[in-house]
């Protein structure tokens, strides 16, 4: 892909390859994620991006939230404001909704939104049974965004209702520690993978284990993504064995391992999928990107050297497919411009078709009314002169002659 990227780091927006001294960063598409329309009618979203700060007298690091805007064009990235935290968050999961982002620190989770300005703020919102749950390494909302999950660092799993916050799944020792996490597109099934131990997918209705993913001697499930077009009922897994990475898929049907394809030499460290669930990206431990068009299992982009020399720690699509964002800790956070082929609606194809019968019918009677030279070729013997118009369209003034009986 032969297209500029937008870094930002410190004090400033680069699109050059300059050295970001931030540690610890990630980052995501916030407030829904979803684009609209600033003053400029160009299409923007915008970027939360969280670093680590200074260290403070008594050894803790503080934490600095920034919110980003981006322009979908002219593909640029700027600063909106700037919120200090007291602790450095580990993770955040973003509503699918308008509804904010939840981030988690230490000790527990606190929400944030955007306020009347698209500002960044923390939120009136306050998540009482989440305040002290202690450290969390994933957090997921489900599609829908009626569900919210968490996986601690403890490996107790948990699964509330938002945004009502009742627990609808309590599992203590779930896993030794979380990887990853994510909801099946109907909110029905949650995937979980570990560092060390197997993957494993939940019954939501049930509150209970269902499945345990297969797996080779050697193999570890980092990974997981559930398909997301609503017609394929597939759950995708990255898979590592010996320094080696490719992507698995599982039919969420039978649960039964359906095959696996490696797309990058290097191991997995990203993983996402797009909001219509047409595309997969994965990022490498050396800064390499791929984008996979899931229906032929190809690779439709590649971003060599994204981030060069780094691991990509997340990605993730816009919602409307045309920016990716990944983040690393050497790099922070890069949005990457896709050129995607735009989706047809089903009116436009209609009045494509009807457009296309109206210009071959007027190019019909064109070509008969003027083209008479295609008529006066030397006629045969048995060759007829040119017919009449009525001879093709009908004689609409003899009835008789309509009515073969």
């Amino acid at each position: 892909m032969a297209r500029r990227a937008r870094y930002q780091n410190k004090n400033q927006n680069m699109s050059s390859t300059d050295h970001n001294e931030f540690s610890g960063t990630f980052a995501a598409w916030i407030a829904g994620s979803k684009p609209t329309h600033g003053n400029d009618g160009d299409d923007v979203a915008h970027v939360l991006l969280g670093k680590a700060g200074d260290q403070g007298e008594d050894d803790r690091r503080t934490a600095i939230l920034q919110l980003l805007r981006y322009n979908f064009k002219p593909d640029s990235l700027s600063e909106v404001n700037v919120l200090p935290e007291e602790d450095v968050p580990v993770c955040m999961a973003v509503h699918p909704g308008e509804d904010g982002v939840i981030l988690a620190f230490s000790k527990g989770c606190k929400f944030f939104e955007l306020d009347g300005n698209s500002k960044l703020k923390v939120s009136d919102i306050v998540l009482s049974p989440m305040q002290e749950i202690g450290p969390q390494k994933c957090l997921a909302f489900s599609a829908d965004g009626s569900k919210l999950a968490t996986g601690g660092e403890d490996g107790h799993l948990r699964i509330f209702e938002w945004p009502s916050l009742q627990v609808l799944l309590d599992q203590p020792k779930a896993h030794s520690s979380f990887k990853d996490l994510d909801f099946s597109l109907d909110s029905a099934f949650l995937a979980s993978t570990s560092n060390d131990g197997p993957a494993r997918v939940w019954d939501i209705i049930k509150a209970a284990p269902l499945a345990t993913l297969t797996r080779d001697q050697g193999e570890s499930i980092d990974f997981c993504r559930f398909s997301r077009d609503g017609t394929k009922p597939f759950l995708f897994c990255t898979v590592t064995k010996g320094g080696k990475s490719r992507i698995a898929v599982w039919d969420i049907t039978t649960w039964r391992k359906l095959g696996g394809k490696k797309f990058l030499d290097n191991p997995i460290t990203a993983f996402g999928i797009s909001r219509n669930g047409k595309f997969i990206s994965i990022g490498s431990t050396k800064g390499d990107i791929s984008i996979i068009d899931v229906r032929q299992m190809q690779v439709q982009h590649s971003i060599k050297r994204a981030h060069p020399g780094a691991v990509i720690t997340s990605i993730e699509f816009a919602s409307n497919g045309r920016a990716l964002l990944s983040v690393s800790p050497e790099w922070a956070a890069r949005v990457n411009p896709i050129p995607c082929e735009r989706d047809w609606k089903d009116w436009e194809i209609y009045l494509l078709l009807l457009t296309m019968v109206l210009i071959s019918v007027i190019l019909f009677y064109i070509f008969f009314e003027h083209s008479d030279s295609f008529w006066n070729f030397p006629l045969g013997r048995k060759q007829p002169a040119r017919p009449p118009i009525e001879a093709i369209l009908g004689d609409p003034v003899s009835s008789d002659d309509q009515n073969i009986w």
